[in-house]
């Protein structure tokens, strides 16, 4: 999947969760920038997996502080996938 179009799918993603389109950075902190909290999260998860069809792990899950890190590990799952 091309990285533009897993941005877009992130940024519908993010809109979803409530997040204002002028919040939606790649460095923007999902707890200082967005005020993230345990609703906001699960909604996020719920989301991301059903929308780039992947299940992460918790460990993943504590692993996202910014938004750019959610590109990275949804990268590396969606390779992950296909091959």
């Amino acid at each position: 999947m091309e990285n533009k179009t897993m941005k877009r799918i992130l940024y519908r993603v993010l809109r979803k969760t409530g997040v204002p389109r002028e919040q939606i950075k790649l460095e923007a902190s999902f707890s200082e920038d967005l005020n993230f909290d345990q609703v906001d999260w699960a909604l996020f998860v719920y989301y991301l997996e059903g929308s780039f069809k992947i299940h992460l792990e918790d460990k993943e899950i504590n692993e996202l502080s910014q938004v750019n890190d959610t590109l990275e590990i949804v990268s590396k799952r969606v390779f992950a996938e296909c091959v």
